[in-house]
């Protein structure tokens, strides 16, 4: 994976099973500058059993009475449109990625020659599946959603006994509530994360809004995850909760912003203000007339912009020596 913070735009079904839709999210993933503009593949039969009832937030949001397996059946994308998208990113000069929710689809982003396996928050549970995603893909991304602390060390093991390496898995907090609630985000967990489990750390953000993953970079994170949409008001389960196309360009803009404030941790005058340190800082100066021979005292002497004499650290050695010449007010003491 690249080094600096990676922005991952989450297109994941909010192209509503269109490819039409799906290319104009990757144009606006591309315009805002993105690394990675991301999809989810899967076969709906293959995961998702016919009893299996919706979120609230997808019922919600899809107004709809069908079940989760008649929702999500009409957001597949199919091998060919997978093809098809891979094509477009790379013309749009985007990196492609897809989360796989099978092994089918396992296989199908392996064969694309995608590198980095990204896995959801929902199957971090799924023993079968982390060992068949640590075979398929050097990089590992790991969202960890309604995970405690111990199922996410278990996650790392796994992966890891399973050949990972671990300098090469991130693990994202992230929080699966769609829109997760502001008291609910718990930003300090990451931090628990990559102290406690010594790994790379990331964020999957579902709040609404920008501030939160501004606020993750600033923590540590070097990947962040935001789901995107064309428009907010669109039927499907994730459109509310996501960004808009301005909301992620402006993301992206403020997440370099802080990339570049962070900087490398060495305390030092950077080249912009150092050019200030004279004009800001002071010198020792005469605060009435002197007159050589004269020894400078707390009554003759004071403290003034700019800083090109002596510092006033030097004020003790100073004090009680004797004047060299004469001095008019305001000039510069000099020994």
């Amino acid at each position: 994976m690249k080094s600096g913070v990676i922005i991952i735009a989450e297109a994941g079904v909010n192209h509503n099973g269109s490819i039409q839709l799906a290319k104009q999210l990757i144009d606006k993933a591309a315009e805002a500058g993105v690394d990675y503009v991301k999809f989810q593949t899967f076969v709906a039969e293959k995961n998702i059993s016919r009893f299996a009832p919706k979120a609230e937030y997808q019922v919600e949001n899809t107004k709809s009475a069908e079940s989760q397996l008649e929702m999500v059946k009409k957001l597949e994308l199919s091998e060919a449109e997978h093809w098809e998208l891979l094509e477009y990113c790379n013309q749009k000069g985007i990196a492609f990625l897809s989360t796989p929710f099978d092994f089918s689809s396992i296989d199908l982003i392996k064969r694309m020659g995608v590198t980095i396996g990204k896995i959801p928050s929902g199957e971090i549970v799924n023993l079968p599946y982390l060992r068949e995603m640590t075979k398929a893909f050097p990089d590992l991304i790991v969202s960890t959603g309604m995970a405690d602390l111990a199922e996410v060390a278990q996650t790392i093991k796994i992966l890891i006994d399973n050949g990972a390496d671990k300098d090469r898995i991130t693990i994202l907090h992230c929080n699966t509530e769609y829109p997760t609630p502001m008291m609910d985000v718990n930003l300090k967990a990451m931090i628990t994360i990559k102290e406690q489990l010594g790994v790379n750390i990331g964020y999957s953000d579902h709040t609404l809004g920008i501030e939160v993953p501004i606020a993750a970079v600033a923590l540590g994170a070097t990947v962040i995850e935001k789901h995107f949409t064309l428009d907010k008001t669109m039927v499907g389960p994730d459109h509310p909760a996501s960004l808009d196309p301005i909301e992620l360009m402006n993301m992206v803009s403020a997440i370099r912003n802080i990339e570049k404030a962070l900087g490398d941790g060495v305390k030092k005058p950077s080249p912009s203000e150092a050019k200030n340190i004279l004009i800001a800082r002071k010198s020792i100066v005469a605060s009435v007339e002197i007159k050589q021979g004269q020894k400078f005292s707390l009554e003759n002497l004071g403290i003034k912009r700019p800083g090109t004499g002596i510092s006033p650290m030097r004020w003790d050695e100073v004090l009680g020596q004797t004047a060299n010449k004469d001095f008019s007010v305001d000039e510069m003491i000099t020994l």
